[in-house]
């Protein structure tokens, strides 16, 4: 009797055992799966953030806007975008802004746009940054006002007349109008609507 009892309790062990790696192994290959749809996911997703990188380098390409994209995100750089001292918005500027606006709105609806405001190499640093702030800003608020993008996935930040940022380096005044641009990073989240619309 004792005997059986021993074997039954180790039997009852093993069989914890075989349960337990079974458990653990099902785990494992659930999260193998969710790895491999995500990555999947993410490059259904790339391809079509280069396919709307590619049109939207068609689409810009007579607003001398360059387009630049990294995993994830696209750039486009606007130059000569406001005169010199100046943060009005320009009206020759706006239909690009209004494309850009279509673009995302029908692509990629949950996008995050942030308007990045340079300045050129005259003046000092604090106003250059208060100065590519408002320059940022009013775009901004052309893209929500006009444009239709949410105000709250539109954000604007400056870096004035950053060095490293500079197209043209240390110049200010004529002939210096790349310098006094705006930037629009195009951050991804979510899922992208089916290409063709805007």
């Amino acid at each position: 009797m004792h005997a059986y009892r021993r074997f039954a309790v180790v039997s009852l062990g093993a069989l914890v055992v075989a349960i337990g790696g079974c458990q653990t192994y099902v785990r494992k290959a659930d999260f193998d799966a969710t790895v491999n749809e995500l990555r999947a996911t993410d490059q259904r997703q790339q391809q079509q953030i280069d396919s709307l990188a590619q049109q939207m380098q068609q689409r810009f390409a007579e607003y001398d806007a360059k387009i630049a994209q990294s995993p994830g995100r696209i750039r486009v750089d606007v130059a000569s975008h406001f005169a010199f001292d100046k943060a009005t918005l320009r009206d020759e500027d706006k239909p690009m802004l209004d494309d850009f606006a279509k673009v995302v709105s029908g692509h990629f609806p949950q996008a995050v746009v942030t308007v990045e405001g340079f300045a050129d190499a005259a003046g000092g640093k604090p106003y250059n940054l208060r100065l590519g702030q408002a320059r940022a800003e009013a775009v901004r608020d052309y893209l929500v006002q006009t444009g239709g993008l949410p105000a709250d996935q539109v954000r604007a930040v400056s870096y004035g007349k950053a060095e490293n940022r500079q197209v043209l380096k240390g110049k200010w005044g004529d002939g210096a109008e790349p310098n006094r641009r705006v930037t629009l990073v195009v951050d991804f989240a979510g899922t992208l609507a089916a290409p063709g619309n805007g």
